[in-house]
């Protein structure tokens, strides 16, 4: 755990009763006295400290939210009234609070906690989340649910870290000021979104705002001047003037909210206060709170992007060189883009909040003029990238395979319905691992080649992703290439800006009677069960259009086929080579390996692999299994 001095404006000494460790619940946190809170802060955030050390996980938001967490189950009555977290990894002190705080050690490991709220966890995990800007939305229904049933309790939404950025938000935002419901809503402006000073002032107008008293005579002057229109728009305005002076509201009281703030998050006695204050207000209310991502922890302060989330604290032994050298797949986009930049100057750069996770960081130096991050707004990514295209542009859209799920209308409607030049580099492509299947891209193969137009290509090793990034480039029509988190196998990469023929396939090992047809990584481990198998095996590189050649010359010439990805089975790449070889009346058989129809849980990436059947020893034994089979069959009927 880090060492005292790290802490700031906060107390050094360690309290002699300890509160935490005595806290299972919220309603213990609620039995205890306000003045107590400001302990249980800190020692809340030295907890926080110590137990992602031991797992790694998100970090600098959670020491961003202390005190606001703290205030909200002191306030509300949790889980009766129900509590939504944006962006979720906002919520390690929330799962701290909430019964989970012995569990937090092996967050993001298998079988421990996830690392977002999530309703199968705990009743006080209102809503699940994992995605961006859904918390205005969801707390939303549940404010009308509640009406609906004629139930008191209140819905709460905490949204923060940059997801006020996104449309969905505002949509929400929009709506519930025109139905009214009661509803809070709370920004956590951590200097990733619309960041204000705040001061004494602030916070006490923010008293006074949300205060019984400044209400009461407010909701009396409406009825007073109910019957007096030009006095009433007059007294509208003036008080949304008045609040300008000091407060940023003015968008969130047009859009019909009550607004209140900024006041400091770190401030508990204001946060508590104007909590209580807010909790009796009818209507849709917005609080508006500042605070400091990292807070405590000195390092994550200066750089809250670079201490977002942290790996476990550990001894590891020396690496070498060479190891430490090899590129992540992102790292050979980020390379390729400056590269081609350099040679064509259509090329743009284009992300949804995600220059740092897709190595755009050198891009967005080398040409500022030509980067582009929209925030979390993937819709607009898309379509801004196809309004380029249309004026002769060549736009890169640098995306997650699970992001670009919230943008699958304007992939299919803006773009490849006009078949424009929009090459998607697809980065988080199959399991993820420890974030889970909020996280986990399973899904895009199968949504990606049902798309007329598309051009959809999934590399084996790094230098088939620059390849295959050259290919989509200079093809003239949508595609995209599919590549997975971390580093590969360590391929040597060739420097220049090659292309491969569209949609051919290469063999990389000669065998006999089994053939595997291998889309993307998992070629590596299939490699190890066809050398024991003496098989063959096919990097078919394109899931669109598929190498039919390749296909018909293997279905002829082998026993068995063995299709391979890291995508769910149902609707996949091998749900096309199966229809295709249907349709040719083929009759070799043919059987899939690939994710199950379910959600896959966080875990280790080569555990998760394993359970689906995608290591190597489990593709050796599913493989070996299959061609007894076929051959004990084909005794069978030979016998007869």
């Amino acid at each position: 755990m880090p060492e005292p001095h790290v802490f700031q404006e906060i107390p050094r000494q360690r309290p002699n009763t300890p509160l935490l460790d005595k806290l299972d619940s919220p309603e213990q946190l609620r039995l205890l006295k306000e003045e107590q809170l400001e302990q249980l802060s800190y020692e809340l955030r030295a907890y926080l400290l110590f137990s992602v050390g031991q797992s790694g996980g998100h970090f600098g938001a959670g020491l961003g939210v202390i005190e606001l967490t703290i205030a909200l189950h002191y306030v509300f009555n949790t889980p009766q009234d129900r509590l939504v977290w944006d962006v979720g990894h906002q919520a390690y002190p929330h799962k701290i609070l909430t019964g989970r705080r012995e569990a937090l050690t092996k967050i993001r490991q298998f079988d421990g906690p996830a690392a977002f709220p999530c309703r199968d966890e705990s009743a006080y995990d209102a809503f699940g989340v994992g995605h961006s800007s859904t918390s205005i939305s969801a707390a939303l229904g549940m404010a009308l649910a509640a009406k609906q049933k004629q139930e008191s309790r209140r819905a709460i939404a905490v949204i923060g870290d940059g997801a006020l950025t996104a449309g969905m938000a505002f949509e929400a935002l929009a709506h519930a000021g025109d139905i009214a419901p009661n509803l809070l809503v709370v920004l956590n402006d951590n200097d990733m979104s619309i960041s204000n000073n705040v001061g004494g002032l602030k916070n006490h107008l923010a008293r006074i705002l949300s205060g019984r008293t400044y209400n009461h005579m407010r909701d009396s002057s409406k009825q007073l001047l109910s019957h007096s229109p030009g006095l009433m728009e007059f007294a509208r305005k003036t008080e949304e003037h008045m609040k300008s002076l000091v407060a940023p509201g003015t968008l969130f009281e047009e859009l019909g909210f009550n607004y209140i703030g900024p006041i400091d998050g770190h401030d508990l006695d204001t946060l508590v206060k104007t909590l209580e204050n807010m909790k009796e207000l009818k209507g849709p209310q917005f609080l508006h709170v500042v605070t400091k991502k990292g807070k405590g922890f000195a390092p994550a302060e200066t750089d809250p992007i670079g201490y977002h989330a942290i790996n476990k604290i550990e001894v590891k032994p020396p690496v070498a060189d060479a190891a430490k050298s090899k590129p992540k797949f992102a790292n050979v986009f980020g390379q390729w883009l400056c590269d081609m930049a350099d040679q064509d100057s259509r090329v743009q750069g284009i992300t949804p909040a995600m220059k740092e996770g897709s190595d755009l960081i050198r891009f967005a130096e080398r040409f500022p003029e030509r980067y582009y991050d929209v925030a979390i707004a993937e819709q607009h990514a898309v379509t801004l990238a196809a309004g380029m295209a249309c004026e002769g542009m060549k736009p890169v859209v640098a995306i997650y395979s699970t992001f670009l799920q919230r943008a699958y209308d304007q992939l299919i409607h803006d773009v490849a319905v006009q078949n424009l030049d929009v090459l998607f580099a697809i980065d988080r492509a199959g399991l993820v691992g420890e974030d889970g299947p909020t996280h986990a891209g399973s899904f895009d193969l199968s949504y990606l080649r049902c798309i007329p137009n598309m051009v959809v290509m999934a590399p084996s090793d790094e230098n088939e992703l620059r390849l295959m990034l050259s290919t989509g480039h200079h093809f003239t029509g949508p595609a995209a290439v599919r590549y997975p988190r971390g580093s590969g196998i360590g391929a040597e990469i060739s420097p220049a800006l090659d292309s491969i023929e569209i949609g051919k396939a290469k063999t990389v090992r000669h065998g006999k009677n089994l053939a595997f047809l291998c889309f993307g990584t998992l070629l590596h481990e299939t490699l190890y069960a066809a050398e024991k198998l003496n098989a063959t095996v096919i990097d078919m590189r394109f899931v669109k259009p598929l190498d039919e050649d390749a296909i018909l010359s293997a279905a002829a010439t082998h026993d068995v086929l063995i299709t391979i990805e890291e995508n769910v089975i149902a609707g996949g790449a091998g749900s096309g080579v199966a229809e295709f070889l249907n349709a040719k009346e083929s009759h070799t058989p043919i059987s899939h390996l690939g994710l199950p129809d379910a959600f896959v849980p966080h875990g280790k990436p080569s555990k998760l692999l394993a359970d689906c059947g995608l290591s190597r020893e489990a593709i050796y034994t599913y493989a070996s299994d299959k061609l007894k089979a076929h051959q004990n069959k084909l005794g069978l009927n030979n016998a007869s």
